[in-house]
């Protein structure tokens, strides 16, 4: 059974639980995308659209910590990365709840969907949760439209080069960094 679903008693937990785990891992995940999100490079010709392989941590604390951790890894950390990078918390305020959706998203899936015993399900498993939550998450960013921008460029600008470089850098990044995970976990309680 997945460590997202059950307690070590084997007692079905909420989703929406929050515990001190969820808060650590939260912040952890947080802290780690916002040091590691400032490797990113814009993609010309786009919306300030970057490639960041730390954003593949969003969904992974999603899928083992939590909706609740992977939203705090995914709204906090990008809003870190903005900062760092002189953008400031608010510029990109609808971005940070995006990331934090996919990692709300990854975690809900997470939860529902029972993880297989066999590796190579478990990493389809946790690319096809990457993948989903992306799409869903990223979806979000149409406030853009609210804030000026016009339906075209929000698409064509902004969100595909923004979904196909989190989408590639999700799917393979974040079933590798489950895998790393699976030895550390006894030793976290979950």
């Amino acid at each position: 059974m997945s460590a997202a679903v059950t307690t070590a008693a084997g007692v079905r937990r909420s989703p929406w639980a929050v515990t001190s785990r969820t808060i650590v891992f939260g912040a952890i995940g947080a802290a780690l995308y916002g040091a590691l999100g400032i490797f990113s490079f814009i993609i010309p010709g786009t919306g300030n659209v970057a490639i960041r392989p730390a954003i593949a941590l969003i969904p992974f604390v999603g899928v083992r910590f939590g909706p609740i951790a992977g939203f705090f890894t995914g709204a906090i950390g990008n809003a870190i990365v903005d900062q760092i990078q002189g953008a400031g918390f608010l510029t990109y305020w609808n971005w940070s709840l995006a990331n934090g959706l996919t990692g709300l998203v990854a975690g809900l899936i997470a939860h529902y969907l029972k993880e297989p015993k066999k590796t190579g399900a478990q990493l389809t498993r946790v690319a096809g949760i990457s993948l989903v939550a992306v799409v869903i998450g990223m979806l979000f960013t149409a406030s853009d439209i609210l804030l000026g921008n016009t339906a075209e460029y929000w698409f064509f600008a902004e969100y595909l080069p923004a979904l196909l470089t989190t989408v590639v850098a999700s799917v393979i990044i974040a079933p590798a960094l489950d895998q790393a995970w699976k030895p550390l976990q006894n030793l976290s309680g979950r």
